[in-house]
């Protein structure tokens, strides 16, 4: 029997807003995240996609297929860059360092909410350089030096030390979140921290909102795993189900000099800084998108990881692919666009109508070497002309 025919029901611009607003508006420093997965969980679970949280507080949902496993993944992450506080200085200001890999050039000005040990007790606040009054310093303002050694956290209470900083319950390791601000102009631009990943979250929601919303349902079980470590590099360490032939990661890709990616277009990601992804699965998302008139672009990033990494680390065998919506200045004052994040759902939703790329052969975890599907047995359709005859070079 043929499969029926891949169709892309349209995206709700306005839900995949709302979902990434809310989210935004949640803080979740790694380490701090119970909050945004409570919110997760409920979203889930209003399309009817009952969802498990792991030890570590990972979610894990499954979507039915019209076949059951093996099956594929998506993984995605909720957690952001943050910082803990290292220090409660006698000048009544917080040291701090940062959780996950941006620097302190992004944070001066940044608004922050420190959490103390008291669920009641949010201590609001600033980070703000060491020399910070003009009228005081002047030149040296702008000759001071980049670092977390260079800057602290002013907080917004009467204190004067340490001692005062106790009272108020603000302990060594205490999370420190800078909020988002997330602002959505009228031709489509989403400025906001932590675009990184919640951005991806919500186009993935959108997109499983749609399949829904049609009753159209995944070629095969598809596993949706929500990861909240993976800015330290540990994310999908764990709650990977073994049982998946395929595992996409949905991750900002990066908008800079010398980078393919864009922010109103979907970016399939040839290759990372732990490597090359998967040749077949990369490709048959690429043309996927061509075949859907989704606007793709292909971007290889230096200075990267993704919960895609962990995975693999912690064994997991499963080919493996990244798409991304195009961010600029990741993991500082970040802009996507909304029509990036629209058509990225519409990929996502394209690409779990189809079947895994090589379902005979994935049907068991290993086979013989005459059945193995190298690059001369390559699915005709998943070849484009540029290939040219199936063969390796």
């Amino acid at each position: 029997m043929n499969p029926p025919p891949v169709i892309i029901p349209p995206i709700d611009r306005a839900y995949l807003v709302t979902i990434l607003v809310e989210m935004l508006e949640i803080p979740s420093p790694t380490g701090r995240t119970d909050h945004v997965m409570q919110y997760l969980g409920e979203r889930l679970e209003a399309l009817d996609i009952p969802v498990a949280v792991t030890r570590r507080g990972a979610i894990q949902a499954v979507v039915p297929g019209r076949r059951r496993g093996p099956g594929r993944g998506v993984v995605v992450h909720a957690d952001t860059i943050g910082c803990i506080v290292t220090a409660l200085g006698e000048n009544g200001r917080l040291s701090v360092r940062p959780v996950g890999t941006h620097s302190a050039r992004f944070s001066e000005g940044a608004e922050v909410r420190v959490f103390t040990d008291d669920l009641s007790s949010v201590v609001t606040g600033t980070i703000v350089p060491l020399k910070a009054s003009g009228h005081r310093f002047g030149d040296e303002v702008d000759s001071q030096g980049v670092g977390w050694e260079q800057v602290e956290v002013r907080v917004d209470a009467r204190v004067e030390d340490a001692a005062d900083l106790r009272r108020l319950g603000i302990e060594v390791g205490d999370h420190v979140a800078l909020l988002s601000r997330p602002t959505v102009s009228p031709n489509g631009f989403i400025n906001a921290r932590h675009l990184d990943d919640k951005a991806g979250v919500a186009a993935v929601l959108a997109a499983l909102r749609a399949l829904g919303d049609a009753g159209v349902a995944p070629a095969v079980e598809t596993q949706l795993l929500v990861t909240c470590t993976e800015e330290i590099g540990t994310g999908a360490s764990h709650g990977i189900h073994p049982d998946l032939a395929e595992i996409v990661g949905v991750d900002t890709a990066v908008v800079a000099p010398g980078q393919a990616s864009r922010e109103d277009r979907v970016c399939v990601a040839m290759g990372d800084g732990a490597g090359p992804f998967d040749y077949h699965l990369s490709r048959r998302l690429t043309r996927l998108a061509a075949a859907h008139g989704i606007p793709v672009v292909r971007d290889v990033f230096s200075h990267y990881r993704s919960d895609l990494a962990a995975a693999v680390e912690s064994g997991a065998d499963a080919r493996t692919a990244l798409v991304g919506f195009g961010v600029d200045a990741t993991h500082g004052y970040e802009r996507t666009h909304l029509d990036g994040l629209v058509e990225l759902a519409r990929l996502l939703a394209a690409y779990l109508q189809t079947d895994l790329v090589f379902p005979e052969w994935d049907v068991s975890d290993r086979g013989d070497l005459e059945a193995f599907p190298s690059l001369r047995v390559q699915p005709a359709s998943e070849r484009g002309p540029q290939d040219g005859p199936i063969g390796l070079q």
